[in-house]
């Protein structure tokens, strides 16, 4: 916001007439008050802004939820579903409790916070409660990415126990390593402090987000090994085909609209001028935001539709919804600070990182029913790198404050200080989550919480676990349906 409205009643008083003093301070008064209401203006429609974009964010739950529910067979469509709703509810205790206030809550040598928990003594100076929800639909984001790795094989404690780690405690320390003022690697740092001078760029969380939620589902995938049936003896990949295209296209819509809260809402603010008394402001980065998530995403959806078609000769609507969202997830740490016309390179190589990593998923016989690991990690991880080359001066500038001779994209000119900063973010969130949820996860393995039995598995944790069919649908595998249509057919 611009600057405030000053006036002086000694300034004015000698332009004026009799009573020159009385009509200077009443002049002033009305000044006061007018520039108060703007200042009480901005701050309302700043947080009105952020609480709409929590929303949209919220919402990709249902996204998430409807994408799970379809990728998986029809006899775990209940389980899915109830791992989603838990990771928002559980996250919500979790994240109130412990993890904003590691995440933003005052820091401790860069590495955790240590203020507000429970929200104590909040609002704070620059926090208000819209900005904790909008943070919170972050954390269950991540949960929610996990949870696709681990699917129809995991034992219900061991959803709400790691969702409960997870937003409780490991992301919110990645979150403010990287986006809290006074994180050890955040751009936001005094530059004396700076990692390499620039800090590692991460606007809406390819690597917070994206890669935390990724490198935990593959970690909790890996430990508990592929879904029985998945693979033959000789190694060769058997498809679990989910139940329903339909399903998947409906959640990949909803989380196109929700990313349009995600990216653009991720500058907090709207009504910020870049140069005052112009048309052009921070709302003009909110709309090049949208239009780089767009273009990303689409570019990503269309090279995985055709690249799928040469690789298997078919148009798989599937192969292109998971495209489109390692297009989206690529493109979120630098929607703000790349030209439209980079998001469109961004997204061409998400797709190409994501169909490598698929193809590599079944050498190695790595199981994940929604490809999270691989299209959250690895298109993560890709757009981190993306960052660091394509960057633009002006928008880094714009977005995290003009600094001389800040480092930005090697391509664009800016040396290669930016790319060496966010390989470090690469490798930090690859290792931290790895040695968090990994030992987790281990240990629930140890304690025979984590997977169900293989009678339970076959029969399908709806049935097993929940009381019941979210409805009546038989999955291709399903032998005990088989043999009861085989009866029927008998004389």
């Amino acid at each position: 916001m611009s600057a405030a409205l000053t006036c002086s009643a000694a300034d004015l008083s000698s332009l004026l007439g009799p009573n020159a003093t009385a009509a200077a301070e009443y002049i002033c008064g009305q000044l006061g008050t007018v520039n108060n209401r703007f200042t009480d203006a901005a701050f309302a429609i700043d947080n009105t802004y952020l609480l709409f974009s929590a929303y949209l964010v919220f919402s990709m739950q249902l996204g998430f939820a409807m994408l799970c529910a379809g990728s998986v067979r029809a006899k775990n469509t209940m389980n899915i579903m109830l791992t989603n709703v838990l990771d928002a509810a559980a996250g919500g205790l979790f994240y109130y409790l412990f993890g904003y206030a590691f995440a933003f809550g005052g820091s401790s040598q860069g590495f955790i916070g240590r203020h507000n928990f429970a929200l104590k003594d909040f609002p704070t100076l620059t926090s208000d409660y819209s900005f904790f929800l909008y943070q919170w639909a972050f954390a269950i984001a991540a949960a929610g990415i996990t949870s696709g790795s681990i699917a129809e094989r995991t034992q219900f404690v061991a959803y709400l126990i790691y969702s409960s780690f997870l937003t409780g405690f490991v992301y919110p320390v990645v979150s403010h390593w990287f986006w809290s003022p006074d994180g050890w690697a955040s751009p936001f740092r005094s530059p004396e402090n700076r990692l390499f001078g620039t800090g590692a760029i991460d606007f809406a969380g390819s690597g917070v987000v994206h890669m935390v939620g990724g490198i935990a589902g593959l970690m909790g995938a890996l430990i508990e090994g592929p879904r029985r049936g998945r693979f033959e003896k000789s190694g060769r990949a058997i498809a679990l085909r989910g139940h329903s295209a339909s399903l998947v296209v409906l959640g990949t819509f909803l989380l196109w609209f929700g990313w349009y809260g995600f990216n653009p809402g991720s500058f907090a603010k709207i009504l910020v001028p870049y140069e005052s008394g112009s048309s052009y402001g921070q709302w003009s980065g909110i709309g090049r935001t949208a239009v780089t998530t767009t273009l990303a995403g689409s570019t990503a959806a269309l090279t995985t539709l055709f690249g799928k078609r040469l690789l298997s000769g078919h148009w798989n609507v599937t192969d292109v919804c998971n495209g489109l969202l390692g297009g989206f997830a690529a493109i979120t740490g630098g929607c703000s600070v790349v030209e439209p016309w980079a998001a469109i390179v961004c997204g061409f190589v998400a797709a190409l990182v994501l169909i490598a990593f698929n193809k590599l998923a079944e050498i190695v016989q790595y199981d994940d029913p929604l490809e999270a690991a691989q299209l959250h990690g690895g298109c993560g991880a890709w757009g981190l790198i993306f960052v660091g080359l394509f960057a633009k001066e002006k928008y880094v500038n714009e977005v995290y404050g003009a600094a001389p001779g800040r480092p930005y994209g090697l391509f664009m000119g800016g040396g290669g200080k930016l790319l060496g900063a966010q390989f470090v973010q690469i490798l930090v969130i690859a290792g931290w989550v790895s040695a968090t949820m990994g030992t987790l996860f281990f240990i629930l393995k140890k304690l025979d919480l984590l997977r169900i039995s293989e009678k339970d598995e076959m029969a399908g944790m709806d049935m097993t676990r929940h009381g019941g069919f979210a409805y009546m649908y038989y999955d291709n595998d399903d032998e005990s349906h088989k043999a009861t249509q085989l009866q029927r057919v008998e004389p």
